[in-house]
């Protein structure tokens, strides 16, 4: 057993799991730290003080059980080879994907403690499954998938990438999940995956011309929706939410009444506040003053580590999180195979996306999406499947043999 452990040591990234591992012990603190301003954590009974339960540590202790158990599974999966999960792709679409299609047309339907299309927001996003008190947005899994199915496409492609028609193919391979997602009503995620692609296709040498085409594509089309489309389209949550990212206080008159204006805004006004009160060491994790922000532990948990830690604390978070995304990029371009490239590049670009979109919505350069920073937000599913991740990227770091510089 020890001489397996060696072994293991010795062949794996061990400054990789380091930094998921860091990730990991600093989201369980903060969480922490967050429920302890809750009325202390705890949950009491009203007359009597006393208390009844864990309250809101119960999302610190799922964290820190999620990040061992996904340990365990990164671990175990890190020592198959990433080529044999792409040979049974037929059996993880199946599965994955069999979990989301029902989602599309099922909202809420409770078969005994399971739901199906759960709705876990005050939005339009029926795309999660409930069992108990635990919620599961199956696209997460989908998503593993989809890097692996989508890593498999550009390898059989190849240098004929470029072509029209295996570019057309690839862009449907693409758009299929994306279309699927946002019918969900779960924009945040279907940009997440639509950057994976991107990142994935950049790797495997997509031509220029077709990369600045598609911006200048995607600007030309956001021009013409805000000129002439934004009046049947302003009805929308999400619409609000994009108007309130470039007009703040309401000068254009975009919201129809004050109340909505600043229900729109009050989330990220909140989360600006709270990221400048920490100023440059913070106010402490579990001491100091903090401005509540609504879904603090989730989307906007890097307010409440801009307040508890300050801008160092922001800087250091950030640093160890930009460090395991440049460690991804790097073990996929020591694979001796494309596979093992598309793949890192398919991870990388997930955690990168991840990462830029939800520091932009609590710095409020972002409209507010739903997307969650990678290891921090709570969310046991989400962090079960992010150590996935970590295992197909150790995978392909275990099983190449090629140097980055010869």
């Amino acid at each position: 057993m020890l001489e397996s452990i060696r072994s293991y040591a010795k062949r794996t990234d061990k400054y990789y799991l380091a930094l998921c591992l860091f990730s990991s012990a600093m989201a369980v603190l903060l969480l922490a730290s967050w429920a302890a301003e809750q009325g202390g954590g705890f949950a009491t009974d009203e007359l009597t003080g006393q208390i009844t339960g864990i309250g809101d540590f119960r999302r610190a202790l799922v964290q820190a059980a999620a990040a061992g158990m996904g340990l365990l599974v990164a671990l175990g999966l890190s020592t198959v080879d990433y080529r044999r999960l792409v040979k049974v792709w037929p059996f993880h679409v199946a599965f994955t994907w069999g979990l989301v299609l029902p989602t599309l047309f099922i909202h809420n339907l409770a078969l005994g403690p399971l739901t199906i299309g759960y709705n876990a927001g005050d939005t339009d996003n029926y795309s999660w499954y409930r069992l108990g008190g635990f919620t599961f947005q199956p696209t997460e899994l989908a998503k593993i998938s989809f890097i692996l199915t989508f890593a498999m496409h550009l390898n059989n492609v190849r240098g004929r990438i470029n072509q029209p028609k295996e570019l057309a193919k690839l862009l449907a391979h693409l758009f299929a999940p994306i279309l699927i997602i946002h019918i969900q009503g779960d924009d945040g995620t279907a940009i997440i995956y639509g950057i994976i692609g991107c990142c994935m296709m950049f790797t495997a040498g997509l031509s220029w011309k077709y990369i600045v085409g598609a911006l200048a594509a995607g600007v030309a089309a956001v021009s013409a929706a805000f000129m002439f489309l934004s009046d049947s389209i302003g009805k929308s949550y999400q619409w609000y939410r994009i108007l309130a990212v470039i007009d703040p206080e309401n000068a254009t008159n975009w919201a129809p009444s004050e109340e909505v204006w600043k229900n729109i805004v009050y989330q990220q006004d909140r989360g600006e506040v709270a990221l400048g009160a920490g100023g440059i060491l913070g106010n402490g994790l579990f001491s100091g003053e903090y401005y509540s922000v609504p879904n603090a532990h989730n989307d906007f948990i890097f307010s409440w580590a801009g307040n508890a830690l300050g801008f160092v604390g922001c800087m250091v978070v950030l640093g160890v999180l930009i460090t395991l995304v440049i460690r991804t990029f790097m073990v996929g371009a020591r694979s001796e195979d494309l596979l093992g490239s598309f793949i890192c590049a398919g991870v990388g670009g997930a955690l990168l996306a991840q990462i830029a979109v939800n520091v932009g919505m609590n710095l409020r350069l972002l409209p507010v999406i739903g997307v969650t920073l990678p290891f921090y937000s709570a969310g046991g599913s989400s962090i079960l499947m992010l150590y996935i991740c970590v295992g197909l990227v150790l995978s392909v770091h275990m099983h190449n043999k090629k140097k980055l510089f010869g």
